[in-house]
């Protein structure tokens, strides 16, 4: 059934079969009966999906990326989907149109996207009032980043806006400076300044009643030393947690033609081709800290034997973008049943 409508969809260019897909699930989740009936057929409840990572309890380990609800417009309806966390943003301070379109591109043949979003979003005050209208308990990420027009050095004022009024209405907040869509933006994953970024971060956390955690979501293009220097970090500052990774600058591998990846042009790669690498790095940080932080692991999981690869190699948690797309909600209940069968 799922193939049918995904079909369907995929006759829309990309961007507009994203809100087709909101609309037509607001629309089918308004009839009477479908809530209860998408929770019976896509929600797994069981005791032993349970996860207590960094004060919050899972319902179960599978979450919603960053990037499909950017301005916590769609969560409601996208709870039902049998998500156990759902991760909302890139949220900037000032809303920004992004970069221009057309800007995201299937690769089908690689079951892949390509996409140079730009952190396209409504800013920060309409994510707010969006997050009022909360009417699930699924736990909600808080994915922040930068305004286009913030120069490097003035960053740290942009995520501190972001982190301080979304503060009362997300679980847990992620840094993102791993997009490779907003000029210099990776930039400020060196050593020193995502330091005093996160420093800064931790230090405001530091004066609320109560403190919620903050993750740092990095890029898969980082090298081995690169990423020394984050698990340096980490443990310097005492970040609550990693999510690896962000979409690839890399086109290797891919069966679509060289032609038509070149016609496309810049962005970031996501879905099954950035797989591997994603698991490589779970795997690097996981042995190299001795596991001293949680992992949300991301990246080309489009079936459970991905998931299980991600958990195997050190993820805690892992998250769901491309995959979703590409199979549809059913891909979290398959998931869900295998970790319980491999616990």
């Amino acid at each position: 059934m799922f193939k049918l409508i995904r079909s369907i969809l995929f006759l829309f260019k990309p961007e507009r079969a994203h809100y087709v897909t909101a609309t037509l699930i607001h629309i089918t989740l308004f009839i009477p009966g479908m809530k209860l009936l998408w929770n019976r057929i896509y929600r797994v409840t069981d005791t032993k999906l349970k996860r207590e990572l960094f004060g919050i309890t899972f319902d179960n380990p599978v979450g919603l990326a960053a990037g499909f609800d950017k301005n916590a417009s769609m969560y409601n309806d996208l709870a039902y989907c049998g998500f156990g966390f759902i991760e909302i943003g890139t949220v900037t301070p000032k809303a920004q149109p992004g970069n221009d379109k057309p800007r995201l591109f299937r690769l089908k043949q690689d079951e892949a996207i390509i996409n140079r979003m730009g952190f396209n979003n409504d800013g920060v005050e309409e994510a707010v009032k969006n997050l009022r209208k909360r009417k699930t308990k699924v736990i909600i990420g808080g994915n922040i980043g930068k305004n286009k027009v913030t120069p490097n050095d003035e960053a740290i004022s942009d995520y501190v806006i972001c982190f301080n009024e979304l503060f009362d209405y997300v679980d847990y907040f992620v840094v993102n400076v791993s997009s490779p869509n907003t000029p210099n933006l990776r930039e400020l994953q060196d050593k020193e300044p995502l330091t005093l970024l996160l420093s800064t971060l931790k230090q405001e956390n530091a004066k609320k009643e109560a403190p919620k955690p903050i993750l740092l979501k990095i890029a898969p293009d980082l090298s081995n030393e690169q990423l020394d220097d984050i698990i340096d970090i980490v443990n310097e500052v005492k970040l609550d947690g990693l999510i690896a990774t962000n979409t690839t600058i890399s086109r290797e591998g891919l069966q679509t033609s060289k032609e038509k990846v070149e016609e496309i042009g810049a962005g970031g790669l996501s879905g099954k081709p950035l797989r591997e690498r994603s698991t490589e790095v779970i795997r690097y940080l996981s042995e190299k800290s001795n596991k001293s932080f949680p992992i949300v692991g991301v990246g080309g999981i489009h079936s459970a034997e991905d998931a299980i690869e991600k958990i195997n190699a050190g993820a805690d948690l892992v998250q769901l973008y491309t995959g979703f797309i590409y199979e549809g909600p059913g891909l979290i209940k398959r998931i869900n049943k295998a970790i319980l069968r491999n616990q």
